[in-house]
């Protein structure tokens, strides 16, 4: 039995509303578009995946317009004249295609979870993970005033994540995470710009975020300025980690060789899928770099991929792994994404991704839905 085995591919736009509103620096999200792709075998096993594209291009060049235009109208039509055989080959298959990774991620994934389901192993133990109950860390937007904010992470230590990252933008960074610190000492502590800060505007609010003891500062400088995030970190002891500046296993050896940042941000989406997060972290590993899960606000489904993929043994700080019930009234995963009181999450040992899809959910969130032939 080959390995993979994808004869169909079922493209569904579902409308997810926040609980809450989620700021960053780029804007305000209150609701998520999201394409969820099934594939299926025809032998009625099935693999799940999600696009993490914003609505706007605003965290990148993708959306999820262009997203569904290019799976649909190019990704499709490769994959049925390719004849590829295993989820680990899918991105090769698809490497005539430029950019436009999260799109390929969508479909990758959704792969590595049809082999599992069909090798009838867990997904984590497929892609060679090792740990099997990873440290959960949260995300915190943009707060109208730093006793919100405080009040914030109050309620999510108190939930037992293990690391707090505030969102931070100009105007709106150093009064927050002075309340922070003085509220909570001792906390592990990391701020994320999302590109919004510049090296020679900005240089010495950098150093005075250099007296937080934060963890990290994560993608201060735009996303292509692998210059000056170099000479930012020869100026500051924080480390520097970058998110929107590696798309690439090119792109993570440019940046460490340049020292440019200390520690790495993974998101599978950014990147295209398992197969070239597993080969960033490996080369992060041998190079001793720290690299950690990072969240695109995904429903259920980019949450397991996000559990498995962090199983990998170079996945050594907490990543925006946090549950479901943050962000979603009801989610579309059987069960949902649970976080225990110690801050961790067990990792499933169902086949694939480890907890099923609600189809009968997806379908009453969908607004538009293709199917494809393969």
């Amino acid at each position: 039995m080959d390995k993979l085995h994808m004869k169909e591919v079922r493209l569904s736009e579902i409308a997810m509303p926040l609980k809450s509103a989620f700021e960053t620096s780029f804007g305000v999200t209150t609701a998520r578009r999201v394409i969820v792709v099934r594939l299926s075998d025809g032998n009625g096993s099935f693999g799940y995946g999600e696009c993490t594209a914003m609505d706007g291009p605003f965290y990148n060049h993708e959306t999820v317009d262009s997203a569904w235009g290019v799976i649909s109208r190019f990704i499709v039509p490769i994959l049925r004249r390719s004849g590829v055989k295993s989820a680990g080959g899918v991105e090769e298959t698809l490497g005539s295609i430029q950019g436009n990774r999260m799109a390929i991620a969508a479909i990758e994934t959704a792969a590595w979870d049809l082999e599992a389901v069909r090798s009838e192993r867990p997904l984590w133990q497929l892609l060679g993970g090792k740990q099997t109950e990873i440290d959960c860390g949260v995300s915190i937007g943009i707060q109208e005033s730093p006793e919100r904010l405080v009040e914030k992470v109050g309620k999510e230590i108190a939930s037992g994540y293990q690391r707090i990252k505030i969102k931070i933008k100009p105007g709106a960074d150093l009064d927050l995470v002075s309340a922070v610190r003085r509220e909570f000492p001792d906390i592990r502590l990391s701020v994320d710009a999302n590109a919004a800060y510049r090296l020679e505007k900005d240089i010495d609010l950098m150093k005075e975020l250099d007296e937080y003891d934060l963890l990290m500062i994560e993608q201060p400088l735009a996303g292509g300025a692998l210059l000056d995030h170099s000479k930012l970190q020869a100026k500051i002891s924080t480390p520097i980690c970058l998110d929107e500046s590696i798309t690439s296993l090119a792109d993570a050896k440019q940046a460490v060789d340049m020292d440019a940042c200390r520690i790495i941000n993974i998101k599978l989406g950014r990147v295209g899928g398992h197969t070239a997060a597993r080969a960033i972290q490996d080369y992060a590993v041998g190079k001793g770099i720290p690299v950690w899960c990072g969240g695109m606000l995904e429903t259920g489904i980019g949450r397991a991929h996000n559990i498995a993929m962090s199983t990998l043994e170079g996945f050594t700080l907490p990543g925006d792994v946090s549950a479901s019930a943050r962000y979603w009234d009801k989610d579309i995963t059987e069960p949902v994404v649970e976080v225990s009181p110690a801050g961790t999450i067990c990792v499933p040992n169902n086949k694939g991704i480890g907890y099923g899809v609600n189809e009968e959910c997806v379908t009453g969130l969908t607004v538009r839905s293709e199917t494809f032939e393969l």
